[in-house]
């Protein structure tokens, strides 16, 4: 008797602008049962989102670059699981996705990238190491003096799995440090050796202050104007963490203006950065684009495969969503 082929699977793996994705996983285990379309380039229409994904049983994202709201998910007829790197994904409507019988999973996260990232930018804004590096290669000399980090403050907004092994680091390098949070105990701030203070305290005393929360309804827009005109003119805001935590035109304004020193972030509110974008030329800014994002696929994400299909052979069904630890 002639066995009929199996139906395949047809699998999207969306934003991976890198094109990393497929060798940075074993995907050899689906080989026999999926068919895998790699995406490099971004969509930000949601029609054009929908089109492009109407043949996929399983779509697998990169964090929040691809939003799946409701209103892309319920046009997906043929979706089965959303697969996403990182430890949750606040982009994915989970309730839409549970309400339309697909699975959604996640790979988990290491914090490491970040926190090595966070001091690259702050270490990078306190020599002006871009600025120095630009002027060589075009044939100048010395342009600016760096700042002494010993003795400076450190304002860590959240002292969460990324902030508090962000502050240990600024203590190694004799920095003062102080905290806060909505829900920051003393006892807590003491661990990773701060101190707390009030939220306008955290911002006029802070020389660096960098961002560590978990992107929500409660944390989106906490650095609005009020708060970035409470900086000192000499400070500089790090931001690794999520751009709308901050209000990015309110962020612009300071900078154009020349409230603040200057700030370094490679999370915007919308990515890829817009090529007319401020950021892109603004002189004291140093924006870049978050390589975390390919570290997390490499040393995570190798969990992708298995997780489409769970430890059986068929499809995962049952729709979970793995809580967000706070950075």
């Amino acid at each position: 008797m002639n066995k009929h082929p199996m139906n395949k699977y047809k699998i999207a793996v969306l934003d991976d602008y890198q094109n990393v994705a497929l060798e940075s996983a074993d995907w050899s285990v689906l080989r026999d049962r999926a068919d895998i379309a790699v995406f490099q380039n971004h969509l930000a229409d949601p029609d054009a989102v929908i089109e492009r994904l109407l043949p996929f049983d399983v779509v697998c994202v990169m964090r929040e670059r691809t939003p799946l709201p409701r209103n892309v998910i319920e046009r997906l007829p043929n979706l089965k699981l959303i697969a996403s790197t990182g430890p949750g994904n606040a982009s994915i409507d989970v309730a839409a996705a549970s309400d339309h019988g697909i699975a959604v999973v996640h790979t988990g996260y290491r914090s490491d990238p970040t926190i090595e990232f966070t001091w690259a930018l702050i270490l990078a804004s306190a020599r002006h190491i871009v600025t120095e590096s630009n002027s060589v290669r075009s044939g100048g000399w010395q342009q600016t003096v760096g700042t002494d980090l010993r003795g400076k403050t450190l304002g860590v907004l959240g002292l969460g799995r990324v902030g508090s092994q962000v502050a240990r680091i600024g203590s190694a390098f004799g920095m003062n440090l102080i905290a806060w949070s909505q829900n920051m105990t003393p006892e807590a701030a003491q661990a990773a050796g701060a101190i707390l203070v009030s939220k306008d305290q955290l911002f006029e005393q802070a020389d660096i202050l960098t961002i560590h929360l978990v992107l929500s309804s409660r944390t989106r827009g906490l650095v609005g104007a009020t708060e970035l005109k409470r900086l000192k003119p000499t400070a500089w805001l790090i931001n690794a963490s999520r751009g709308p935590i901050v209000e990015e035109q309110a962020l612009v304004s300071v900078l154009k203006n020349k409230q603040i020193a200057g700030a370094a972030i490679d999370v915007f509110d919308v990515e890829p950065l817009p090529p007319n974008h401020p950021f892109r030329t603004l002189d004291n800014v140093l924006a870049t684009t978050p390589p975390t994002y390919r570290r997390v696929f490499t040393r995570r994400s190798t969990r992708t495969p298995s997780l489409i299909f769970g430890s059986g052979s068929t499809l995962i069904r049952p729709c979970h969503k793995t809580p967000s630890p706070q950075q």
